[in-house]
């Protein structure tokens, strides 16, 4: 159905699939959100910075670098960075190569926790989304989502480094 304005509007089916997805991501990552807090008090965007940390030489990565890849505003990530500081997990300081940037680093305290806290977000990331499927539609839905993602850096080349 297309309006006056030119829009056309999603199909019944389409619909469907649309808000199965916002429900469905909205309901598997308050899951995953709470099977953290409830083992450690730790929040799954925390456990993602422990991540993308533990991904990089040194366990360090520059605050800017670390807002753009996990596709959050740079005051969020300070924030949450400033509780996982408090908390022992990181520490932050000026970049080694330039002095001007900001750079996170995980601690030994947080590489210890994100280590006692893989199994769990691991085991909840399979028995909430990857087992519930087939390997092939995985990895249709895998497919999905880079065209998505790809379109969206496409028309905004600054979120390059969120995809990495």
């Amino acid at each position: 159905m297309t309006d006056n304005g030119g829009t056309t509007w999603l199909t019944e089916d389409e619909q469907r699939s649309w808000r199965a997805l916002l429900m469905g991501m909205t309901l598997l990552l308050d899951r995953l959100d709470d099977d953290l807090h409830q083992a450690c008090d730790l929040s799954l965007v925390e456990y993602e910075i422990l991540v993308r940390l533990s991904e990089r030489e040194n366990r360090q990565m520059r605050m800017a670098q670390l807002a753009d890849a996990l596709a959050h505003s740079r005051s969020r990530v300070t924030h949450t960075i400033a509780r996982m500081e408090r908390a022992g997990y990181v520490v932050r300081g000026s970049s080694p190569e330039d002095g001007r940037g900001v750079v996170a680093t995980m601690t030994s305290k947080g590489h210890d926790l994100l280590v006692r806290m893989a199994d769990i977000h691991v085991s909840g990331v399979r028995s909430h989304l990857v087992d519930l499927v087939s390997p092939e539609d995985f990895a249709a839905l895998g497919r999905v989502m880079d065209a998505v993602s790809d379109n969206l850096v496409a028309d905004h080349p600054e979120m390059e480094m969120r995809r990495s």
